[in-house]
């Protein structure tokens, strides 16, 4: 199962929002540094309303979502690459995990101790960044050194991956992080050995109070919880930097969250939560939002299978063919595969049953090189 790592600051909100992502009181929450030591580990659903709804037309008893890891690691510090603080172990575990899930604080709150004494969102994404890019460059030059003899004895490979190297040095020196490096295919795929902790995928969660997330959610335009760069309230601005900065300096995105105010509905029904927050008047607080996005930010899609005893979510990647989709099933289903019986979500949604869906032709038999996109309602045709 890939996972992914949250990571920021010291009382940022990390362990807050790993108990409101997992719904667990499992990571400890004080207002100090580093009370996170040993990462805190959890299995996440994740949240898909099709789901409910494939199951409503297969009149199905169960309903399993499918899932994906997270990992609540200690806060870092300025000086982390060198071992300051909890350095050498925050980066080990970053090295652990298969994408970053940046928490950057965009809250005020004169009772929560702040390590730089002030907040400014873009300065503590920069920090992390710099220490991330700082491990990387020692790493990549202990590795370039290394490939210097096989490189004068004429060694190909090693005339490759020094080549690459010499193209991610300057691009990290430039402080930019190697995922947004400009590599061929061949050139990315040979530049994973040296487990960079700025090549892995990145988002950031930007976590705002309560209070700021029903102004903020309030003031949003078209209704996507994105502040309006106009509104005044600190929190909006502080959001739409770390949106911009996300999108101009990782090409990635970030999403508002208000961590504390999803912990305090764990223990919450579902029904209950859902009254509460109306009661705020948002319809939720980013987590859900955050879950799905850390999803696609690992390359997962999600395909489903349903009928009278259960309508399941089954995860693969992007690009995935048919046949390894039906091995995620059983591995005999991939050996003994013959077609998959395909029909995308919405269009079973549009026509209301399968009799109907397959009157209109919108049942189509696929074979092993068809690519399984995300939402496809699927049944295995396989001989053993």
């Amino acid at each position: 199962m890939l996972s992914a790592g949250i990571v920021g600051l010291p009382n940022v909100g990390k362990s807050t929002l790993f108990n409101a992502v997992t719904r667990t009181h499992k990571a400890p929450a004080e207002n100090y540094p580093f009370c996170t030591i040993d990462p805190n580990v959890g299995i996440v659903t994740v949240p898909d309303p099709r789901l409910a709804k494939i199951a409503q037309i297969s009149h199905s008893k169960q309903i399993t979502p499918t899932a994906i890891e997270f990992v609540d690691i200690a806060g870092l510090v300025k000086g982390a690459s060198a071992g300051e603080g909890l350095g050498n172990q925050f980066l080990h575990h970053i090295r652990e995990v298969d994408a970053i899930v940046q928490v950057v604080r965009c809250f005020e709150n004169s009772d929560i101790h702040h390590v730089s004494a002030t907040i400014d969102p873009i300065r503590d994404i920069e920090v992390i960044n710099t220490e991330l890019v700082l491990a990387d460059l020692a790493s990549l030059q202990k590795q370039h050194d290394r490939l210097q003899k096989p490189v004068r004895a004429g060694d190909k490979a090693a005339k490759m991956e020094d080549a690459i190297i010499e193209k991610l040095l300057p691009h990290l020196d430039a402080g930019r992080p190697a995922i947004t490096a400009e590599l061929t295919a061949e050139e990315k795929a040979i530049a994973r050995r040296f487990f960079l902790l700025t090549s892995k995928p990145t988002i950031f969660a930007c976590n705002v109070s309560e209070t700021d997330l029903a102004v903020v959610t309030g003031s949003a335009d078209s209704g996507t919880g994105v502040a309006d760069p106009g509104y005044s309230s600190a929190a909006a601005r502080y959001v739409r930097k770390v949106e911009d900065y996300a999108r101009h300096h990782f090409a990635t995105e970030a999403i508002m969250i208000s961590a504390q105010l999803e912990s305090e509905l764990v223990d919450l029904g579902e029904d209950e939560a859902a009254q509460y927050l109306r009661g705020l008047g948002v319809d939720d607080t980013g987590v859900h939002a955050l879950i799905r996005a850390v999803y696609h930010l690992l390359g997962l899609r999600t395909f489903f299978t349903t009928g009278e005893k259960e309508t399941r979510a089954w995860t693969i990647h992007e690009g995935d063919k048919a046949p390894a989709a039906a091995g995620t099933i059983h591995s005999d289903f991939e050996h003994g595969f013959i077609a998959a019986e395909t029909i995308h979500y919405e269009d079973l949604i549009a026509f209301g049953s399968f009799a109907k869906a397959r009157e209109a032709g919108k049942l189509r038999l696929e074979g092993k090189d068809y690519v399984v996109h995300d939402g496809d309602v699927i049944l295995f045709r396989f001989n053993v």
